[in-house]
């Protein structure tokens, strides 16, 4: 569930195709995105999610398993 709403809101944010996004995905490698990207989709997730990220978790963020985890660990 989580992975899913992550997924599309990914696609959308980085114009990617939704089926190339995996756990294993790489924000900035693989799915190209840059610091203004991982900002907007951090506030984004925070939103949907009704979590607050700490600015120091969000460097450690680096795949979108991270974020999926991350997430489910704190909502």
């Amino acid at each position: 569930m989580t992975f899913e709403t992550v997924k599309k809101m990914m696609a959308s944010q980085l114009k990617v195709d939704e089926a190339s996004i995996t756990l294993e995905s790489r924000l900035i490698e693989d799915l190209n995105a840059d610091s203004a990207n991982v900002m907007v989709m951090i506030m984004d997730l925070e939103d949907t999610f009704g979590i607050m990220v700490e600015d120091d978790q969000i460097m450690k963020l680096k795949t979108v398993g991270d974020v999926v985890n991350y997430i489910d660990a704190h909502k």
